[in-house]
Parts: C-alpha cells; sequence; structure tokens
C-alpha cells in the first residue's frame, strides 16, 4: 500500500537529527523525543537510571522550576508524559501551534541544563516515587511480574534485556549524585537524540525551530551501535511457576525472536498474529471458542533493537481446565503452525489487521510523531513510515511457516505459570543458563 506522508529530515552541527512531518489538517504540533538510552545501556550495579530520568527531567532545570514543565505546557493546552523501554527513553508533548516555542524551549532547557537543577533532595525524593511506582504497578498486581519474569528466563543474565527496566532498588539506593550526573552526560546529548515534529508546521520552519533552541548545546559522545550477538531459540524449555494469590490460573509462554526490523522478525510476528492476535486466531477459534478450555488466549511480538526481540503468549484456563491440559493445547498449536504454517485465510487477516493497526497509528500526529523518533532513533529510517505495510505484505506463507518452525516450536519455550492454589513455596528457578531477576520493569510505562 503506497503511503506518502511527507518527512523532511536535517542533521544540526551538534548531532541533533531533526525530522519534520508536516500536516495542516488541524492546528496541533506533535513534539516527540527520542534519546538513545534505555535499561540495555545500564551497568551491573548502576540499573534502573534510564527509568529514574524519565522522571527526573520533570523536577527542573536551570530555566525552569521543578514541576514547571507540566503546569506550563498543560496551562498552553498540552498533553504530555514520558516513557522508558530497553532501547530509548522518551518525552513528548501535542499542542496547539502557537504554543510548540514554548515546548521547544522547555525540552532544550531540560535535554542541555537539567545538571543545574539535580540536587540530591531531587534525586532522593525521586528514588522513592520509583519505588512507590514498583509498589503499586508490579509487586501489588496479579500478574504484575509475569513479564519480568520472562524477560529473565528468555534473556541469559548480563544480557541487555535480561534486568529490568524499572532496575535494582539496591542499585538505586547505592547511586551517587555524581553518578547520576555522570549518567546525564554520557547519554543526554543532542548526538544521541532524535526530536520529531510532526503536525502544523513546516519543515522550514520545524528546522529553524530547532536549531535556534538546541543548536547551541554541546555534543557529547556518540552512543555506541547496538552490538550484541543474536540469540538461537532456547535449546529446552524453562519453567518458573509463581505463588501469588491472583483471580484465576494463568499461563505465560515466551520465545527469542530475531531483532526488530529484520524480514526474519517481520515472519515470526506474523506467525504470533496467526496464533493469537487477530479475532480468528488459531488460539481463539480452538481454545476460547472451540474447545472452551480457555477465558482468553492471546499473543504479540516485541520487537527490540539489540540482537534478539521477544515473542509471547497469555492464556487463562476455564474453570475446571487445568494448567497442564491449557499448556498441552497451546504447545499442539505450536507444532500444527510450524510443521504445516499458516493457510491463505490466516495470512489475509493477519494483513488485514496490520494495515488497521498501522493506518491508525499514523492517523493520529501523537503516534506518527513517535514512530518516526522510533524508526529513526534506532533504524535511521523515518521514511519507514511509509513503508512498513509495503515491508510486511512482503512476508509470504512460506516466510511464516520457516519462522514458526525455527523460533516457536514448544521445546524453544519459557513457561511462567501461576498455578493460584498459594500456600506453599512454588517459584523456582530456571534451568542453568537461565538465571531468574525476580524484579520487575517499566515495560513502556509513563509517569
Amino acid at each position: 500500500m503506497p503511503l506518502d506522508y511527507p518527512v523532511e529530515t536535517t542533521t544540526l552541527s551538534n548531532g541533533l537529527r531533526v525530522v519534520v512531518s508536516e500536516d495542516h489538517a488541524s492546528p496541533v504540533v506533535a513534539v516527540n523525543l527520542w534519546v538513545g538510552v534505555g535499561s540495555r545501556h545500564e551497568q551491573a550495579g548502576r540499573t534502573g537510571f534510564a527509568h529514574l530520568f524519565e522522571h527526573l527531567m520533570f523536577q527542573g532545570s536551570r530555566n525552569v522550576a521543578s514541576g514547571e514543565h507540566f503546569s506550563a505546557l498543560m496551562g498552553a493546552g498540552a498533553r504530555l508524559n514520558a516513557t522508558t523501554w530497553f532501547d530509548r527513553t522518551n518525552y513528548f508533548e501535542t499542542l496547539p501551534t502557537g504554543a510548540l516555542d514554548l515546548a521547544l524551549w522547555m525540552e532544550a532547557d531540560r535535554h542541555g541544563h537539567l545538571l543545574d537543577a539535580l540536587t540530591q533532595d531531587n534525586l532522593d525524593n525521586q528514588r522513592d516515587v520509583v519505588k512507590e511506582e514498583k509498589r503499586q504497578r508490579y509487586d501489588n498486581q496479579p500478574y504484575g511480574e509475569a513479564l519480568h519474569h520472562l524477560y529473565a528466563s528468555v534473556f541469559p543474565a548480563r544480557h541487555p534485556y535480561h534486568h529490568p527496566t524499572i532496575g535494582s532498588m539496591e542499585d538505586l539506593d547505592a547511586a551517587t549524585l555524581q553518578d547520576v550526573h555522570a549518567f546525564f552526560r554520557r547519554w543526554y546529548h543532542p548526538g544521541n537524540t532524535v526530536l520529531t515534529l510532526c503536525g502544523d508546521v513546516s519543515p522550514e520552519a520545524g528546522f529553524a525551530a530547532a536549531d535556534r533552541y538546541f543548536g547551541a548545546l554541546t555534543r557529547g559522545e556518540d552512543a555506541p551501535p547496538a552490538s550484541t550477538p543474536s540469540l538461537p531459540p532456547l535449546e529446552a524449555p524453562t519453567r518458573v511457576e509463581v505463588d501469588q494469590a491472583v483471580p484465576a490460573p494463568r499461563l505465560y509462554l515466551g520465545f527469542r525472536l530475531p531483532a526488530d526490523h529484520t524480514a526474519e522478525f517481520d515472519a515470526a510476528s506474523c506467525a504470533l498474529e496467526v496464533l493469537g492476535g487477530t479475532a480468528v486466531s488459531r488460539l481463539e477459534k480452538n481454545l476460547v471458542r472451540g474447545t472452551e478450555i480457555a477465558t482468553f488466549a492471546s499473543s504479540a511480538a516485541l520487537g527490540l533493537a539489540d540482537g534478539t526481540s521477544l515473542g509471547f503468549l497469555a492464556a487463562q484456563p476455564a474453570d475446571g481446565t487445568s494448567l497442564a491440559r491449557l499448556e498441552e493445547a497451546i504447545l499442539a498449536e505450536l507444532s500444527a503452525l510450524a510443521e504445516n504454517g499458516p493457510t491463505e485465510v490466516e495470512m489475509e487477516a493477519a494483513a488485514a489487521q496490520n494495515e488497521r493497526e498501522w493506518l491508525s497509528t499514523l492517523a493520529s500526529v501523537e503516534e506518527r510523531a513517535d514512530e518516526i523518533g522510533r524508526l529513526t532513533t534506532l533504524y535511521g529510517d523515518p521514511e519507514g513510515i511509509n513503508t512498513q505495510l509495503d515491508r510486511l505484505d512482503a512476508v509470504t506463507a512460506e516466510d511464516v511457516g520457516r519462522a514458526a518452525s525455527a523460533w516457536l516450536r514448544p521445546d524453544h519455550r519459557a513457561v511462567i505459570a501461576y498455578p493460584g492454589d498459594v500456600g506453599h513455596p512454588r517459584t523456582r528457578q530456571p534451568d542453568a543458563g537461565q538465571p531468574h531477576a525476580g524484579r520487575p520493569v517499566t515495560d513502556g510505562g509513563d509517569l
């Protein structure tokens, strides 16, 4: 499907990459900054710093008081937030066109001069905020750590994607103000940042505004490229049973996948769509509406930039169905897809789903800016918003069958099981070579 969203790019003398996608459908502009630092860039003993800065960046800078970033921009009609993930941290606001200069001035002030306001009091305060977030979002939520157990099981110790994005509370407690300042200087600079403006602004005006506010900032040390060798599928199944009081038993199955933005990842992602990503998926048809042994069953692919991605399935048994029976049925579906590949109807359904979701995403200037930032930061491909559907359309049924056979066979699984019958210790370590971290990540969550 040919898409022709306008995309213009430039790079300032200090290394800041600026992308403008002009769209005058409404008088608003999405301002989106992707900083090329996430939890995979952290060092042992210094985890959680990327997510911590998501909070610290709202605590004031050289010319902006603590909390003023929210109050000033919301007063101008903006909606704004930030998120952290394995591969990046991003900051974004969508606002009336007339407030664009205010947003850029405030972003440049905190991205260039945060350390003027980063005091011990701010650090201590935001450490406490992160701890409370951990308790609320993960420790005290049913299944709150399920994906975090999967990350620790699928990726070996010391792998960039093994440790949780929210970090170790012990590491954060041990961090000094000097440690935190050093982290900011290393990663937060124009040469490691992409600024995307999407909406009611021309490329000429957008580039000039970016240079006006960001041009004087100093370029730092270039970030190292993603270079972790890709991992093969797990050699044998691993299993963790979690002793937690939950509303109902549940299963999560995780698999290693190829790196994102590759033909191999696209095929593996399509295989997961066929399994559990559409209304006519195999898990939905056969386990939820067919045999009715599951109340829900779904699957998804999490594309990651540094060598290896993650695929996972989640399913909950119906009353009277054991986890063992449900897992056996899921494994049968995995084996069938690996052996026989998808049908023509399944490929059509996956293609329709991809098209609907992608066009819906790009229809919003906010989400379009975010996708441009992602493609530019991680893959140097700002035009990828116009070629994504063409790339996915090139995936054949044979490609999907090969991907399922290579990556999604039963023996390649990591299982996280919530039996639900608490009362005795059930959490077990994964097999040797797959240590279990037992700590949560932020999972792209916002403030």
